[in-house]
């Protein structure tokens, strides 16, 4: 049964605010809508909506049209009729095979994981209510890191990276697990996530849920834009 309108759109306000939290991004609110800033990119605006009217859309799409550089990101399982209106409002498709994904860490292991291989080491760093994990060799060598937020009792994993010659190693699950570990004590019951197409496969096999696609949408003047998994 897919999810009602009101509980996507504060699924998406608790994403953003972790997400943003983890990447000390500035937000905003646009008519009514989640906004974050991109500082470490092309330092304009990342729109947030959850199923939107017609008339919202219109509102979002002038808002993107004040600068080439903005982007929104809409979540919906319906690609196609906001493909058509992004056409008509002078929008294009950035990307449409993310996803946003949640867990119920109930009966959930949340002890500290144990590395078990010698070459590797764990370095856990927390901030307020955020962490950052990294798995590197004794030389100092990154093999996988990733980062998590805690937002209105959700934990909200970001960036999940696993070097490509250390891959295969389970490094993505033990990263997951470390990270839940860091943040257990700041009340979090669930995990929320928005996975890229590879990234799927690793979550689904770990016990994640499907939530909603996303739609990325940026100006069609705009030859590039970003992911937000970057």
């Amino acid at each position: 049964m897919p999810m009602a309108e009101a509980e996507l759109k504060d699924l998406l306000v608790t994403w953003v605010e972790g997400w943003a939290s983890s990447r000390h991004y500035p937000t905003q609110s646009i008519g009514g809508f989640p906004a974050a800033q991109l500082t470490d990119r092309s330092g304009d605006w990342v729109a947030f909506a959850a199923e939107p009217s017609d008339e919202d859309f219109g509102r979002l799409a002038e808002f993107m049209s004040a600068s080439r550089d903005r982007v929104l990101a809409v979540l919906t399982d319906n690609h196609l009729r906001f493909r058509t209106l992004a056409e008509q409002h002078g929008l294009a498709v950035l990307g449409a095979d993310q996803e946003l994904m949640v867990m119920d860490f109930e009966g959930k292991d949340v002890e500290e994981p144990w590395l078990n291989d010698d070459e590797l080491k764990l370095r856990t760093e927390i901030e307020d209510s955020s962490a950052t994990v990294t798995v590197a060799t004794q030389d100092g060598e990154l093999a996988a890191s990733g980062h998590v937020a805690v937002a209105d009792g959700f934990a909200v994993f970001d960036r999940i990276v696993t070097e490509p010659k250390y891959r295969r190693r389970g490094l993505g699950s033990f990263i997951m697990r470390a990270l839940t570990a860091a943040v257990s004590e700041h009340g979090a019951d669930q995990g929320l996530l928005i996975a890229s197409i590879d990234g799927q496969h690793l979550y689904h096999h770990l016990g994640w849920s499907d939530v909603s696609g996303v739609l990325m949408l940026k100006n069609a003047s705009n030859p590039d834009g970003p992911s937000l998994n970057d």
